[in-house]
């Protein structure tokens, strides 16, 4: 049993000494424990840092490419690598690596193949009341969406399985925790939850530099995952809703047309007939999107099973 724990860096050398010296290298039930750092284009000393203290695998990424690349790119080398189970955790030393343990057991007991960390946001000092209000609600949200009960949705600190670790593709260039917990939900993943502990903050988080960031890049990241793995539902309350307002508008003028008053309000039967017009072509479009959103799931689920015959073919090759 191999457990990989992996950490996307991006200009870390400040933190990650501290963050590499709480990992474990033994945990029960596991034979080994190795660790692999992602060089998300960083211009300091990152890599040496990592090096010196110790770190088994690198990923340098050449260049800047974002937080979810990163995180992506780190699962498939922990795949290659032959990791058993997949840690994530932040090179910020947020997540208490005590924790680790208790992240990977439902793994290591059959329950689940992704664990999320869920953090204690009612009594972290470091978020505003206001954050951690739209932090609530962001979760609530996700929970609803991914068919989940993580309530900590945006949180970093997780474990994978290998065959979920196979399964699981990002496309978002700004996060992987919402969409990768969406993605779960979809593949009817095993996915589950504990409690962990958070350790003193050593930096501002560079993903929201203030709270209109955070409200704006979050919005706009649950909106696109809506519309990317929900499109039916999405676009059907958004036709419904036209149609909706276009019925009313109708039935406006249909009154004032039975009272005598219709050639007053031609202009509301022309803009009822346009939004339920409109309504109608909203749902097409809806349609459309969720026959691609099928379609790419069957990609994703051939592509899993040729990693699995890839990989049986090899052991066969090597016995």
């Amino acid at each position: 049993m191999l457990l990989i724990i992996q950490i996307p860096c991006w200009n870390e050398e400040g933190s990650l000494k501290e963050t590499l010296a709480q990992l474990p290298r033994q945990l029960p039930g596991v034979d080994r424990i190795e660790w692999l750092v992602i060089d998300d284009g960083s211009t300091d000393r990152t890599l040496e840092v990592a090096r010196a203290c110790g770190v088994d695998h690198t990923v340098p990424l050449g260049r800047h490419r974002g937080l979810a690349f990163g995180f992506v790119a780190g699962i498939r080398r922990c795949v290659e690598l032959g990791a058993d189970i997949i840690v994530n955790t932040d090179a910020d030393n947020q997540y208490c690596a005590q924790d680790i343990v208790h992240l990977v057991q439902p793994i290591l007991e059959g329950k689940a193949e992704m664990v999320v960390g869920a953090r204690p946001i009612s009594e972290m000092e470091e978020f505003s009341p206001l954050k951690k209000r739209l932090q609530q609600l962001g979760s609530w949200i996700m929970r609803h969406a991914s068919q989940t009960d993580v309530p900590d949705a945006p949180s970093g600190f997780r474990a994978l399985s290998r065959s979920a670790a196979q399964r699981i593709s990002v496309f978002s260039k700004y996060s992987y925790t919402m969409e990768t917990l969406i993605q779960a939900g979809q593949k009817n993943l095993a996915v589950t939850w504990v409690p962990v502990h958070v350790n003193k903050v050593m930096r501002p988080s560079r993903l929201f530099t203030s709270i209109g960031a955070y409200v704006r890049k979050s919005g706009l990241t649950i909106l696109r995952i809506f519309i990317v793995y929900r499109p039916f539902r999405f676009f059907g309350t958004l036709s419904g809703c036209i149609g909706l307002l276009g019925a009313l508008i109708f039935l406006r003028y249909l009154y004032f047309f039975v009272t005598g008053h219709g050639q007053g309000y031609v202009q509301s039967l022309l803009l009822g007939v346009l939004l339920v017009m409109l309504s109608g072509m909203v749902l097409i479009a809806g349609l459309l999107a969720d026959l691609t959103s099928v379609n790419r799931q069957l990609l994703e689920d051939q592509k899993y099973e040729m990693a699995l015959l890839r990989e049986e073919v090899r052991r066969l090759g090597n016995g």
